[in-house]
């Protein structure tokens, strides 16, 4: 069931999509809404930021559409980035490719394949994760600004998700520092029991982490003597999509 104020309040965004600036009885005319829940709607979006009130009384969209815009646009644009790369993955290993980018405090699954895997687990298209749980969330706060990586250890109780999980603090920030140094995670049981995986960072032109690539499968595929080929080979293919969108510093260690 729709939410009547959540509609209305669409309706009235909407008409920024043809008209760059209106005045309050402009948009009355044009959404039909009573000016009553007009004025009341469009004060509580300029309050969020979603409009924005000139000199002269007319609104327009919001600065917070631009990063809302960016965000958009960024996530889109490495996946389709990405896809050819995972695709070239997946034929070598046969095993699931995971494309995950940050969504707040979680972590999201924007791309995935796996037709060549017989066991489907855990992460699909959608599906949402902690960040220091997993290869590849785990990989993206690695490589984020100390300050942030603090922040976020120190705002969020770490829970168990499967039987690896890592829950002890100390030995996770370990673990992050040993991702930074050599460029992927490893994780085995943690968001699914007797499932593994193996992911490296992406890096932007600006040399941000922007996502994480990862390879998944049953347990058993990534004991010590089977790891290094398929790390190479992830490792590989983030730092390929990386140059992809412009990455180019060589101080960290993707190559």
């Amino acid at each position: 069931m729709q939410n009547k104020t959540v509609v209305r309040s669409m309706d009235i965004l909407t008409l920024f999509l043809t008209h760059s600036k209106l005045s309050l009885n402009e948009i009355v005319h044009f959404s039909g809404i009573p000016k009553t829940s007009v004025f009341r709607m469009v004060m509580s979006l300029e309050e969020m930021g979603l409009l924005d009130k000139d000199r002269d009384g007319k609104y327009s969209l919001g600065l917070l559409f631009l990063q809302f815009g960016n965000l958009v646009a960024e996530r889109f644009d490495i996946r389709k980035v990405a896809l050819p790369t995972m695709q070239k993955l997946h034929d070598k290993v046969g095993e699931a490719v995971n494309l995950i980018v940050q969504d707040g405090k979680e972590a999201i699954c924007i791309e995935k394949l796996d037709k060549k895997q017989h066991v489907r687990h855990y992460t699909a298209i959608g599906r949402r994760m902690p960040l220091y749980a997993g290869a590849c969330s785990r990989v993206i706060l690695a490589f984020q600004p100390q300050y942030e990586q603090e922040q976020y250890l120190e705002q969020t109780e770490l829970k168990s998700v499967a039987s690896g999980t890592i829950t002890d603090k100390e030995r996770l920030r370990i673990l992050l520092e040993e991702s930074q140094k050599t460029g992927f995670t490893v994780s085995h049981s943690e968001l699914e029991n007797y499932i593994s995986a193996v992911a490296a960072p992406i890096i932007d032109y600006k040399g941000y982490i922007i996502a994480g690539i990862s390879v998944a499968g049953l347990e058993v595929n990534y004991q010590k003597e089977l790891l290094p080929p398929l790390v190479e080979k992830v490792k590989s293919a983030a730092l390929e999509i990386s140059r992809n969108v412009g990455y180019t510093d060589k101080h960290l260690c993707l190559g």
